[in-house]
């Protein structure tokens, strides 16, 4: 079910599947998506799990909070859409890319929070990023080119994001227009692109903080990339292995940015072992 809350003053959709008293999973997009990049999940895990997706704070169709986009901000508007569900347990967070860099942001300013940690090819582990994202990071050029997403450039964004062109249907790039042209869409991405990087890439500074914080802080965790990943690049799961060297971790052959959709039934069963072993018995 898709619903919408007002949290802080700002529309917040979120989509919940499977028994309210089962354990919480949390599950959280990338820049510029929405939770309709967990869809695929929703149906695998909901037998197990209360699941819940969000759009972020001014991503997908969500409205954005009050104050600047950061980082901080993004987690802490989740914890609150989370708490105004009703939810207090710990939660199982996945986080794809960006939701992966909210993912651990959550787990720093709130550890009691977060039972395990999912990471899919997260940021916070490389400076490597996209050339497109780079380039939206200087200043003049960011908000003109989101402001031209058309369907043919919407299709190239999602074609990016997938090895097999067969997850980019009329249907994404349909969703992906209608949300490039929400009035706040432009503002919040230039503001989350440019607090985390530079046109030089991913910047080092919050990146080394939140590894810190996260490993001062340590959770069962899960790291899968996609080895054909053209955004966040498969050689940054070796720094994700280095700086948490207690996590599982997967790489998953001829795939792209999205393991959880390119290949949800293998995604799946991996998540169900990991989180089996690490939630209470029902």
């Amino acid at each position: 079910m898709i619903r919408e809350l007002t949290v802080r003053g700002a529309r917040i959709r979120v989509r919940e599947s499977g028994d309210p008293a089962h354990p919480p999973l949390l599950l959280l997009h990338g820049i510029g998506r929405s939770l309709e990049d967990w869809d695929p999940q929703h149906d695998r895990l909901a037998g197990e799990h209360r699941v819940i997706s969000v759009d972020l704070p001014g991503f997908g169709l969500s409205e954005p909070m009050p104050g600047r986009v950061t980082l901080a901000g993004l987690a802490d508007g989740v914890a609150a859409t989370v708490d105004a569900l009703g939810e207090r347990r710990p939660l199982h967070v996945m986080g794809n890319s960006l939701g992966g860099a909210v993912a651990m942001r959550l787990l720093a300013g709130a550890p009691a929070r977060v039972a395990t940690l999912t990471l899919v090819n997260s940021a916070g582990f490389g400076k490597e990023v996209a050339l497109a994202l780079r380039i939206l990071a200087v200043p003049g050029l960011g908000k003109p080119l989101l402001r031209r997403i058309d369907a043919r450039s919407a299709y190239r964004i999602e074609r990016s994001l997938f090895h097999d062109r067969a997850h980019v249907t009329p249907e994404r790039v349909e969703f992906a227009v209608r949300v490039a042209a929400r009035p706040e869409n432009a503002r919040v991405f230039l503001q989350t692109a440019r607090e985390l990087g530079t046109l030089r890439g991913i910047r080092a500074p919050w990146r080394e903080t939140l590894l810190g914080q996260v490993a001062a802080h340590p959770r069962p965790a899960l790291i899968v990339w996609g080895e054909r990943d053209l955004i966040l690049p498969a050689a940054h799961l070796a720094a994700a292995r280095a700086a948490f060297p207690h996590a599982r971790t997967h790489l998953f052959a001829d795939t792209g940015h999205m393991p959880q959709i390119e290949r949800a039934d293998a995604f799946a069963d991996l998540s169900r072992l990991f989180l089996s072993a690490h939630s209470p018995a029902l």
